[in-house]
């Protein structure tokens, strides 16, 4: 999600490139960005905080910096005392979506969808940042997840994990379920068996020492 040009100095966030790929412009100062994988791993849930600004889109960002509309659903916008905020939104052909409002401190809401287990954002200045993974999810097994720099890991009794950056302008994460991991434990075996095999004719060729 992204300001119109007139508050580019403004709060904002643009969404997901590829798997999720999020350019927030804050004030001084971090502020909060909050994003729940839901069950099905295939959206998420996100709430992000903007200071003094009245207009943010919603979009990809391409490689080349480009917009891209992208679908949000859910949308609902919350102001600091907690009042629920009306606001008008507009969509043009081939446009992302923009939602207009009084300008003020806000925190945005809103449903997207996720891809290939994978998030990842970029921030022109610090944002603490937090994902929560259902407890089919984890990111504790290096050979399977990614976790940028400064990452902390929670598991909590109930098997949800909270993965949190503090004031940060950047973070890569991709997450992993039970069965992608059981997958890597055979590969592992078979590559263990498999090695026993081609070595043990080598073994047995090997002429004891004198």
């Amino acid at each position: 999600m992204r300001t119109t040009s007139g508050d580019r100095r403004r709060p904002a966030i643009a969404t997901l490139c590829a798997a999720l790929i999020i350019f927030v412009i804050a004030p001084a100062g971090a502020l909060n960005a909050t994003y729940e994988v839901l069950p099905n791993a295939t959206s998420y849930a996100a709430h992000v905080e903007i200071n003094d600004t009245s207009t943010y889109q919603f979009a990809n960002a391409d490689l080349l910096g480009e917009n891209i509309p992208i679908n949000v659903t859910n949308v609902s916008l919350v102001a600091d005392n907690g009042t629920l905020v009306d606001f008008n939104g507009s969509t043009d052909w081939y446009s992302p979506s923009v939602i207009t409002f009084p300008k003020g401190n806000y925190t945005i809401s809103y449903v997207t969808s996720l891809q290939d287990n994978q998030m990842q954002g970029s921030f022109l200045l610090p944002y603490n940042v937090s994902v929560y993974l259902p407890g089919q999810y984890d990111v504790r097994n290096p050979f399977l997840a990614t976790l940028s720099p400064g990452a902390n890991v929670t598991r909590f009794p109930d098997n949800t994990t909270a993965i949190t950056w503090n004031d940060t302008t950047s973070f890569n994460l991709r997450f992993y379920d039970q069965a992608r991991e059981n997958l890597l434990y055979v590969f592992g075996e078979f590559m263990i068996i498999l090695a026993i095999i081609l070595l043990t004719p080598f073994l047995l060729m090997r002429k004891p020492p004198e």
